[in-house]
């Protein structure tokens, strides 16, 4: 049948997931891709030896600086251990936090009892809430299914231009193929292009304190300056409810609830908008990621997706809360709501420039991240 739903017989993505294929075995190209990673990024003795040595580099070529590297914190597990991973491998840490004015309480409790625990700095670059809320509203208007993508963007950038203004040549950053996975482009693409035209075209605000990280300016930062993000939890044998743990008894790090829930616009992008008004349900990659990795079990994470987000009327709650802080009312959230359904593609963006340039984007990329990006073994498993 024309609408029968396929799963990935070895992860749980399904066809209604953007651009997946399956091969003669029913495995998805997300697998495959996923495969083609792992085979670069071992997580066993080679990459403690990866690790190591390139530890033992920052340390000998930032000698004389005042930090070796910048971790972005949001309060959450994967930027508290990696704060902690950092300074118990000797490395000068700079903490970075980016301030939409979203964050919970407990996120910024978490932040706090840490770097005052490991002794560890912290910058914070706060943007204009007015200006912020009113790049958030414009997304939403625009009717786009990742609504968080100023955040994105702005943590990037921050941890760039905090990089460079410090003279630190090394951000580590918390992401990991192993338990998060591949976001289907279609559903979270975003760019300074697009976030530009979307502003000038539903936003009231000029946008004066939103750092902005073009590809260009990305390129300059990589290239010229020597900026390297790296991503340590690749090449870590990472356990993520043993580092909880961990953290709770050492730095009384607190839950706020779910994946990315330290900010309460995150949590009702993913827990709310996405799977109520778009049908898409983000959880779907971060288990098939825990799966492949053998961190889950494939049934048991079918059985999870089967159930809620979180509590339906806690959800209620935090909806009504984000129309509060949005300073809109319940009718003009209602009307935003029942707009038509958008994709990236409806929006000027770098990404029809970025794909027919694919090739050269990624040599140029060799330049920037000390590893390869994620498009590029996407083409290897097409």
């Amino acid at each position: 049948m024309k609408n029968e739903t396929r799963i990935c017989t070895r992860c749980i993505l399904d066809n209604t997931v953007p651009d997946i294929a399956f091969d003669e075995d029913g495995v998805c190209n997300y697998c495959r891709q996923f495969d083609a990673i792992a085979g670069d990024s071992f997580n066993d003795f080679r990459g403690d030896d990866y690790l190591n040595e390139l530890i033992s580099s920052i340390k000998k070529k930032d000698k004389g600086r005042k930090y070796d590297v910048i971790v972005g914190v949001s309060g959450g597990v994967d930027s508290t251990f990696l704060v902690h991973y950092a300074v118990k491998n000797g490395l000068r840490v700079l903490a970075v936090n980016f301030d939409n004015g979203w964050h919970s309480e407990i996120a910024v409790s978490n932040i706090r009892n840490i770097l005052e625990k490991l002794g560890v700095d912290l910058i914070t670059y706060v943007v204009e809430y007015d200006e912020m809320k009113d790049l958030l509203l414009s997304y939403m208007k625009a009717g786009l299914p990742w609504v968080d993508i100023p955040t994105d963007l702005a943590l990037m950038a921050t941890l760039y231009k905090v990089a460079s203004d410090s003279n630190v040549k090394t951000i580590f950053v918390g992401n990991s193929f192993r338990t998060e996975g591949k976001q289907p482009t279609e559903w979270t693409h975003g760019d300074t292009k697009q976030l530009r035209f979307i502003a000038k075209k539903f936003g009231k605000k000029e946008i004066k304190t939103f750092p902005m990280l073009s590809p260009f300016k990305l390129f300059y930062y990589g290239a010229v300056k020597g900026i390297k993000m790296v991503r340590p939890f690749n090449f870590i044998t990472y356990d993520k409810a043993s580092a909880r743990a961990m953290l709770e008894k050492e730095y009384g790090w607190r839950d706020y609830g779910g994946h990315h829930h330290e900010s309460a616009f995150t949590k009702f992008a993913i827990a709310y908008w996405l799977p109520k008004k778009f049908g898409i349900d983000k959880r779907k990659i971060t288990y098939s990621a825990q799966v492949r990795s053998g961190l889950l079990d494939r049934e048991i994470a079918l059985e999870l997706l089967n159930q809620p987000p979180y509590d339906p009327n806690l959800m209620e709650e935090d909806k009504n809360y984000v129309i509060k802080k949005l300073g809109i009312t319940t009718e003009e959230f209602e009307d935003i709501w029942k707009a038509p359904n958008k994709t990236i593609f409806d929006y000027p963006s770098y990404l029809p420039l970025f794909n027919k340039y694919l090739k050269h984007a990624l040599f140029l990329f060799k330049y920037i991240l000390p590893f390869k990006p994620m498009m590029g073994y996407e083409l290897e498993v097409k």
